[in-house]
């Protein structure tokens, strides 16, 4: 007698999908999670690949079901089905997948994101007594020069704003600020000598 041909398996229903995920939450099932990996792949890797996932579906879709292992225990029947549920952590992830693609990783290398190395304690007592003589300095300048260096540089104002807010010729600012930098000068190029 030839061996009898295996029962084409019936397409689980609403119901029992979501026992199946219960089953994973509760008890960490394998087998239901493996019953619902061989319904939901292949469909869930096309919806992927409809989306213009390409190379990246198989990957997405290996997410997406482990995503069911980790996270079955927050899905609820009565909000949603299995295939809802599970087709919009697809899309959720082709969408992280997008935004990651168009915001490339960082590289540690890059010169801008390494820190400068500390400073030698030598250098941070100069730079403090530079920081010193510079704020001297400043308290020495006729106050509406100290002002326009503090509008120019603590406040990051140009020329021009300084000049509308202050109601100042813009060639009045111009020459305040050229003064103020001459006496800053002299005294930062005093301590190279």
């Amino acid at each position: 007698m030839p061996p009898a041909a295996a029962e084409p398996q019936s397409a689980p229903d609403r119901e029992a999908l979501a026992d199946l995920v219960e089953a994973i939450a509760v008890q960490g099932d394998r087998s239901a999670f493996a019953d619902l990996f061989r319904h939901f792949a292949p469909k869930i890797k096309g919806y992927l690949v409809k989306l213009g996932a390409g190379a990246q579906a198989e990957e997405l879709t290996q997410e997406v079901m482990l995503t069911v292992w980790r996270k079955a225990a927050t899905f609820d029947r009565k909000r949603a089905s299995v295939s809802t549920w599970l087709f919009t952590v697809a899309r959720n992830r082709r969408i992280d997948a997008i935004r990651k693609e168009r915001r490339p990783e960082l590289d540690p290398l890059d010169p801008m994101l390494v820190p400068e190395p500390p400073q030698s304690p030598d250098d941070r007592l100069q730079a403090i007594d530079r920081e010193a003589r510079v704020a001297q300095t400043i308290k020495g300048l006729p106050p509406e020069q100290a002002e326009l260096l503090r509008q120019a540089f603590y406040l990051a104002k140009s020329h021009s704003e300084i000049a509308g807010e202050m109601n100042l010729p813009l060639g009045t600012v111009k020459s305040r600020l050229r003064l103020a930098f001459g006496r800053l000068r002299k005294v930062l190029e005093g301590e190279d000598a």
